[in-house]
């Protein structure tokens, strides 16, 4: 039962590696680009309220209590964000440029915004995945069943993921093997998570719930201050609106089949 278990957190990571390969098929439809980020903005705005932020609270809560739970959240959420905004530093140039006087230094300044997206995507969804692994991982040592479905409902929202991550990446001039590997690195994460917990056996709730807080706030700031920002300044209005509606959906539908 523990190596169903732990392949079964190896086999949700292929569902990245999936995503990222549409991404790298269509890298240059620009409508398919707009639509993969709308759709990982509607994913991750739903795991944000639908999963994790429930999960935390729940956990927190229980660990220390109503009200130093919730100032908890708010100071991992502050944090998580500070993180990657300290990362900002490292990928200049990536606001959108609202001017276009000069065409050359636009485009470059396009390009290191979506590597932007795509690098810190990567490092927050490392993170959150590592988590899940470990969830995934305790749920099918109870119930294998559940455990399968739970698989097949995270592998449904890593889609999008996968996705925007080879697709940000390879528009911001990475080459298809070095955005493949990144890809490669978030999609074992999963499978680290379920190592953990097959190595330990377990891991201290108050633990857990610090790492959520810390993705939450991660998370927020990609949705946020990333991809709401990229979505806004999209000409086509209704790629935007469809893609963040069907991101939504796949979320919806991986709750009810994890449920």
């Amino acid at each position: 039962m523990n190596l169903i278990s732990l392949f079964l957190t190896f086999i949700v990571g292929l569902f990245i590696i999936g995503g990222s390969l549409c991404g790298i098929k269509y890298v240059k439809n620009k409508k398919f680009v707009d639509f993969s980020i709308s759709l990982a903005f509607g994913v991750i705005i739903s795991l944000i309220c639908l999963e994790i932020l429930p999960e935390t609270y729940k956990i927190l809560i229980n660990e220390i209590g109503i009200i130093r739970g919730i100032i908890a959240i708010i100071i991992l959420v502050l944090i998580g964000i500070v993180v990657l905004k300290i990362l900002d530093v490292f990928v200049p140039c990536h606001t959108h440029e609202e001017h276009h006087e000069h065409n050359h230094k636009s485009n470059k300044c396009h390009n290191d915004h979506l590597h932007h997206i795509g690098i810190v995507s990567a490092f927050a969804l490392i993170l959150h995945n590592i988590i899940e692994g470990m969830s995934l991982y305790l749920v099918s040592i109870n119930d294998l069943f559940a455990g399968i479905m739970l698989c097949v409902g995270i592998g449904l929202h890593n889609i999008p993921m996968g996705l925007i991550i080879s697709s940000t990446l390879i528009n911001s001039k990475y080459s298809t093997k070095s955005a493949i590997k990144v890809s490669v690195l978030v999609s074992l994460s999963t499978f680290v998570g379920g190592v953990i917990m097959f190595i330990l056996g377990g891991v201290n709730e108050l633990f857990e719930g610090v790492l959520l807080g810390l993705t939450l706030g991660m998370l927020v700031y990609i949705a946020i201050f990333e991809l709401l920002h990229q979505i806004y300044h999209m000409k086509e209005k209704k790629v935007p609106i469809i893609g963040i509606i069907v991101g939504v959906l796949i979320l919806v539908i991986s709750i009810i089949l994890g449920g």
